[in-house]
């Protein structure tokens, strides 16, 4: 499911900010952006992320503004002072009043450069950041639930198409074999006809009840209510859990009982429901590519 939220405030005079955007995908998959100030956070940042969000593709950006007397890298003076007059000294004399500095240089050299402000930030950061991913996912997640109503409606919509077309396999079935019976009689009494035969009530008995059972979807039919109840069951707005993955295994199994139900039958008006089923299972499929 799609959504975005943001937040930002101010501390000791440095300015943070958190956004969170998230996609659809089947599973649940975070990208943590962060300065390098601040990298120190970033498993944190997803296992907040996690709690918060069970499925899609999150992407966390944090942007820092140090100011005030924050600082996160400070210069050494007496490390840099002490490096300046060791590259002076190593210089023969008349070249020393022409030497220029590389700054650049200097800054790398060892202990010069003093990261223990990190610390400090990181200290600073870690409360202000979590409140701020924290109000960030809130808005995530009140925008994937005005967009998990509308899936509602949907998964609904579909469960009924699937019910009704299920119902009238149920009750076609019967039908489906004196439907049978009727015609083979009708065969076999015409093609015993040129020989001045007619068929014998045992031998077509047996026949409609080969087909009978060959084509008995009763079992299918039944499994496939009790997927419709579960099915029910995960969509109802008292069921608490994330719902997307379990309705993907749903609608595999719906589908699967829609097949072997189309593959057993020769009846056409169950041929026809059948597409009903498989193409509400579809689109279930899909919106539950959507729903968390």
């Amino acid at each position: 499911m799609t959504g975005f939220g943001a937040a930002a405030a101010e501390a000791d005079g440095c300015r943070f900010s958190v956004e969170v955007k998230s996609v659809n995908n089947r599973f649940f998959k975070a990208t943590i952006r962060l300065p390098e100030e601040l990298s120190t956070l970033e498993t944190e940042l997803e296992t907040a992320v996690s709690k918060r969000l069970a499925r899609g593709s999150v992407m966390v950006l944090v942007r820092f503004v140090p100011g005030g007397s924050v600082a996160a890298v400070e210069v050494n003076p007496d490390a840099a002072r002490t490096a300046l007059n060791a590259l002076m000294a190593a210089l023969p004399n008349h070249l020393r009043d022409r030497a220029t500095v590389d700054l650049g240089a200097l800054l790398a050299v060892p202990g010069v450069l003093r990261t223990d402000g990190v610390e400090r930030v990181v200290a600073l950061a870690r409360p202000v950041v979590m409140r701020l991913l924290d109000e960030a996912c809130t808005r995530v997640v009140d925008m994937r639930t005005r967009e998990g109503e509308g899936i509602l409606r949907e998964l609904a919509r579909f469960g009924d198409a699937i019910e009704t077309a299920l119902a009238a396999v149920a009750a076609r079935a019967p039908q489906s074999t004196q439907a049978f019976q009727e015609r083979l009689r009708t065969r076999m009494n015409n093609l015993l006809a040129e020989v001045g035969a007619t068929a014998a009530d045992s031998d077509l008995l047996r026949e409609v009840a080969v087909f009978a059972e060959r084509s008995d979807v009763a079992e299918e039919v039944a499994r496939l209510r009790g997927h419709l109840v579960q099915f029910r069951q995960v969509i109802a707005p008292s069921h608490a859990e994330p719902a997307g993955r379990t309705l993907d295994f749903l609608a595999q199994e719906m589908l699967r009982e829609a097949n072997t139900i189309a593959s057993k039958s020769q009846d056409v008006e169950i041929a026809r429901r059948v597409v009903e089923m498989k193409t509400a299972i579809d689109r279930i499929k899909e919106q539950a590519a959507n729903a968390e």
